[in-house]
């Protein structure tokens, strides 16, 4: 009797051991080894650039209202944006800063109201609003230029608390503050196991991340671009939680009691 007791014991620890064990390649912790070097590197791919599928809005003022008109042709009041809600849901919603859009083409170009066509692809926005600006000098004094990326958009999936799709209002995100939108890890994503998706130029690339160590930093993928996706891979702890039979818990808690039965049969 003692012995079948014993097989109980082992049992009951072996389960529960799939629930709590973690490895320490697993570890919950971020940037265990963060140095200025690394946040020195990461500077250097924190910029974005435009890129095809971007959709610019470019609004021209100056004092003279009348001139600055055939420039917002494409302008209507009452356009809006997306604008991302905490949950992870695009809804629409009327943006402060409105203006005429324009879609940026395979070619990385737009055309512009009397200008015609302009290349963009592989400039920052604020290099291409100056450019713009200066071109705009020819037919409007002292012109001032606002451009801003509107469908800056990424994605977030797997071991998240809130998956879904986001609109980063500025163009610009990392990856720290992609899984910030998403309500952070949950206990079964893998830290060392991140996965970013990028398409470049029709061509799908994917760079794995490992957020215990800062060496991510100084990856190009840690400064995310339009579009990118990133998927945080399920923990060995998960994987074998999701290989249990649903009712192991019930099993388990059954087997206790039958355990505490028997022990107090024995007693007697």
């Amino acid at each position: 009797m003692k012995n079948l007791i014993y097989i109980f014991s082992l049992f009951l620890l072996a389960s529960c051991g799939v629930f709590s064990k973690k490895s320490e390649s697993e570890s919950l912790n971020y940037l265990r080894d963060i140095d200025s070097i690394a946040i020195q590197s990461a500077s250097q791919n924190a910029t974005p650039v435009i890129q095809p599928g971007d959709e610019l809005m470019i609004m021209v003022s100056a004092k003279d209202l009348d001139v600055v008109k055939p420039f917002n042709q494409n302008f209507y009041s009452g356009q809006a944006v997306q604008e991302a809600l905490a949950g992870g849901n695009i809804v629409q919603q009327p943006t402060t800063a409105m203006g005429p859009t324009y879609i940026v083409d395979s070619n990385g170009q737009i055309d512009f109201p009397v200008l015609g066509t302009l290349n963009v692809k592989g400039k920052t926005v604020e290099a291409f609003s100056a450019d713009l600006k200066q071109r705009l000098t020819q037919y409007i004094k002292a012109p001032v230029v606002t451009v801003r990326n509107t469908n800056y958009k990424i994605t977030v999936l797997g071991e998240v608390n809130k998956p879904g799709q986001y609109l980063i209002q500025d163009g610009n995100a990392t990856v720290l503050n992609a899984l910030g939108l998403a309500g952070d890890l949950t206990m079964y994503g893998k830290r060392n196991d991140v996965l970013v998706i990028r398409n470049i130029e029709g061509q799908t690339t994917k760079q794995r991340i490992n957020l215990s160590s800062a060496d991510f930093l100084s990856s190009p993928y840690y400064h995310l671009k339009q579009g990118d996706v990133v998927y945080v891979s399920a923990n060995s702890t998960k994987e074998k939680t999701s290989r249990l039979n649903p009712n192991a818990g019930l099993y388990i808690s059954i087997a206790s009691i039958a355990i505490t039965i028997i022990a107090l049969i024995v007693r007697k």
